[in-house]
Order: structure tokens, then C-alpha cells, then sequence
């Protein structure tokens, strides 16, 4: 029982720094363009239908693609495609958030003279902030459960339970390891929608223009 909490707890944490690594290298990248994009309101159909290639191939198909090229097989590999595969959601939603902030707040902000870096950091970010974390939930959510099938290519987390679970015609274990990844997936669902609901929360006006 003991070397079986101890392979769960290992293969766990392997999931966890596979799918933190690959959402936060995501947020890096598709965050500063989407809001950029949405505070300055152009570019970002572009940008959205350049990101949504990424979910309409297959990540299994890249996984692949980028195993057999100069990656080769392991967690690097996994890591690359599940970036691409999270960059949609927080494009797309990081942007509709931004160009959907209330014309009259922002109007407002600009009359109490903020200037242009003001109104994004005071105004426009606080108030997009809940389509922006709703990306990030959909993102997490989704790489969770995808990085399942990194142990097809080497890698590491919860999904070797299910391949090894199968090579070694034992249903219990793909069982297990099945069970695991959705709760986990859950577990971060609802820390995220926790999340989510403690920005909506905010304040969601732009400062009254004072005289």
C-alpha cells in the first residue's frame, strides 16, 4: 500500500509540473499579445484564428509530429504541444474580455486623465479580469486531462498508470489512473471557478470622475 501511494504521489507530482510548466509558459506567451491586442482593438482576429490552429490539430498529432523531429521522445516534447494547445483559450477569452469593457468606464478613466497604461493597469484589466481567468480556467482544465497521453511518447504523470495499466492487461490500474486524472482535472476546475467567482466579485465600475 505504501509503494502504491508513493508511485501516485510521484506520478502526480510529474503531472503537476507538466501541466503548471506547459499553462504557465502559455500564459506567458498569449496573455501580454491578447491583452495588447484587445486594449489597442486591432489585430486580435488575426491573432485568434492563428491560436486556434493549435486546437484544431490533434495534439496527439503533434505530440508525434515533435517526437519524431529534433525534440524526440520525453516531457520536453509534451510540454511544447500542450502550450500550443492552451494558447487558444486564453487568446480567445483574453481578448473578448479586453474589447468587451464598458466604452462609458473607459471613457470616464480617460476624462480623469489617466493616461494610456494607467487605463489598462486601473480600468481595463479589472474589469476584463473574469473573462481572462475563465481562459485560464479552460486551459488548465483542458491540459490536465490531455497531459494524459504524454506516457505514450515517454513521458511522465497519472497517464502512465492507464498505458502501463493496458500493456500489462491490468484494468484496475487504467481504472485508477482514469479516476485520478478526473479528479485532479476537478480539483483544479474548482479552485479556478473559486477563482473566478472571488474576481467577479470586484469592483466592476471605473472610479467615480471626481471634480
Amino acid at each position: 500500500m505504501l509503494h502504491d501511494s508513493q508511485r501516485i504521489g510521484t506520478r502526480l507530482t510529474e503531472h503537476l509540473l507538466l501541466t503548471g510548466a506547459s499553462v504557465g509558459i502559455a500564459c506567458a506567451v498569449a496573455l501580454p499579445v491578447a491583452i495588447g491586442l484587445g486594449h489597442l482593438g486591432r489585430g486580435g482576429t488575426l491573432a485568434i484564428n492563428i491560436s486556434n490552429v493549435g486546437r484544431a490539430v490533434p495534439t496527439f498529432a503533434v505530440l508525434v509530429l515533435l517526437a519524431i523531429g529534433p525534440l524526440g521522445i520525453g516531457d520536453t516534447t509534451t510540454v511544447v504541444a500542450l502550450t500550443l494547445f492552451a494558447i487558444a483559450p486564453l487568446v480567445t477569452n483574453s481578448y473578448i474580455g479586453m474589447r468587451e469593457v464598458d466604452p462609458g468606464a473607459k471613457e470616464a478613466a480617460r476624462g480623469m486623465g489617466m493616461s494610456g497604461a494607467q487605463l489598462l493597469r486601473r480600468v481595463e484589466l479589472p474589469l476584463a479580469a473574469p473573462m481572462i481567468v475563465l481562459g485560464l480556467r479552460l486551459a488548465a482544465v483542458q491540459v490536465v486531462a490531455t497531459a494524459t497521453i504524454a506516457a505514450l511518447i515517454g513521458g511522465g504523470g497519472l497517464g502512465r498508470f492507464v498505458v502501463d495499466g493496458l500493456a500489462n492487461n491490468r484494468h484496475d490500474q487504467v481504472v485508477g489512473g482514469a479516476i485520478l486524472v478526473a479528479a485532479l482535472a476537478l480539483a483544479v476546475d474548482g479552485i479556478l471557478f473559486a477563482v473566478a467567482r472571488l474576481v467577479s466579485s470586484g469592483p466592476r465600475t471605473a472610479p467615480a470622475r471626481t471634480r
